[in-house]
This record gives structure tokens, sequence and C-alpha cells, in this order.
């Protein structure tokens, strides 16, 4: 079921950390093979040896590793599509959800999994969850621990399309493709924007956004879209 090991976290974020800088990768897609997508944190692989818990030992455990996921997703410079197969649970529901568009396969669950073990929910999703359904939704979500199926997700906010098994990569796939052919660097400051306007006020975000257009028209997408405008022509983006 995908449980993240420490291992396969690393992996991830270092992934994420390379298509930030590369400018040949112009979209991300995080998907899993088998029944799940992610089942949650792999609680097996907690270090061995049982020394005595030292106050902030957790705390920071859970920085560097379930929140620094999240983080990587949240701040990856390229659109992360994420192509949910199967369950996705606890941090594996976060994990979706951190991504910028999400696309589930019919028979894919959604579940607040914290709950049914007593424990609160980390991988940022208290944060995460309240922005797409609101705090009533997101409690009721976090109390009971149900298992919430792809087309209530939709419904929800949670899932932007739905689609059959056979169907999720291709779907994937398409949506992925689009997005490479799309004026990449503004595509990312687009992404940071609406990310960081969740958190800050209207002047802020405001200010945000002026600097970031003023960013944006140094680049050559945006020098392209402009004159395929003014040309008449479809535009051709090199991410740059």
């Amino acid at each position: 079921m995908n449980a993240v090991t420490r291992a396969q976290r690393e992996r991830v974020v270092a992934l994420l950390d390379d298509a930030s800088a590369d400018p040949a990768v112009r979209a991300v897609v995080l998907t899993a093979t088998g029944r799940g997508f992610c089942a949650g944190a792999d609680l097996r692989g907690g270090p061995a040896g049982g020394g005595d818990r030292v106050a902030g030992d957790v705390a920071r455990m859970i920085r560097l590793g379930a929140q620094r996921l999240i983080t990587a997703v949240l701040d990856c410079e390229k659109p992360v599509i994420a192509a949910v197969n199967g369950t996705a649970a606890g941090i594996g529901a976060h994990l979706a959800l951190a991504c910028d568009l999400v696309i589930a396969a019919e028979g894919a669950r959604f579940i607040e999994v914290f709950v049914r073990r007593g424990l609160v929910p980390d991988g940022g999703g208290a944060y995460l969850l309240p922005r797409l359904v609101g705090p009533q939704k997101a409690k009721e979500l976090m109390f009971f621990g149900d298992a919430v199926p792809a087309a209530e997700a939709a419904r929800l906010g949670l899932v932007n399309r739905v689609v059959a098994a056979e169907e999720l990569q291709t779907a994937a796939r398409e949506w992925a493709e689009r997005l490479a052919q799309g004026p990449t660097r503004a595509l990312a400051m687009t992404k940071q924007l609406v990310n960081a306007s969740l958190d800050g006020d209207r002047a802020a975000a405001l200010a945000a956004e002026a600097t970031a257009q003023e960013i944006n028209m140094t680049t050559a997408d945006a020098n392209e879209g402009v004159a395929s405008f003014v040309e008449r022509r479809t535009p051709k983006y090199l991410g740059r």
C-alpha cells in the first residue's frame, strides 16, 4: 500500500528539488502502483533501540519528516499533479492534497486516519484540509476518520477530476503534457501567489502579484505570449 519509508520520502523530496532546478522538467506527476496510493507513514520504519524519548524528539521528527515532504510538494517550482490510484490515508492523503491538481481513480479513497490511531494529524493536514473544504468539514473528516470515496472527494473539492482506473495514467499524462507546453515560470509564480494568498491579507497579496508580474515580464515566455497575441498565432513556450 506504499506506506512511506524514510528512504522513499528522501527520494521524493530530492526528485521534487531536482524538478525545480531543471529547466527541462516542465511538469511533475506523483502517482503509485499497486492497490494503494499511499497508506500513510511506515510506522515500522522508526529508529531501532529503546532509548528514552527526550522532549522535542517527536516535533523534530515531524518537521524533518512529514512536514518536509509536504513542503517539498508545495514549494516545487513546477506544477505537480497527483494521480491517485487507490487509498490515500494519513500522510498519503496530505501528499495528494498538497499537489496542485488531483486526478483520482474511481476506486480511490481519502482517509484522515490519524484519529483511528489516537494521533493528531500531521504532515500539514490541519493546514491543507480547511483551505480546501472549510473548517467545519475538515473537523468532521479529522474527528471521525471516515473514508471519503473519490466521487465524494470531488464534490467536496478535494479532487479535480475522477476517472476510471484504466484511464488514470492517460488522464494525468494529458494534463501534464498540457502544462509542459505552458509558460513554466508564469505557472510557478501563479502557484506561489495562490498558495501565499491563503495566508496573507489583501494588501500583501496584491503587492506579491505586482512583483510576480514584474519578474515574469522578463521571461522569454512572457515575451512570446505577447508577441503571439499581436501576431495572431499560437504561442510556443520554452519554459524560460
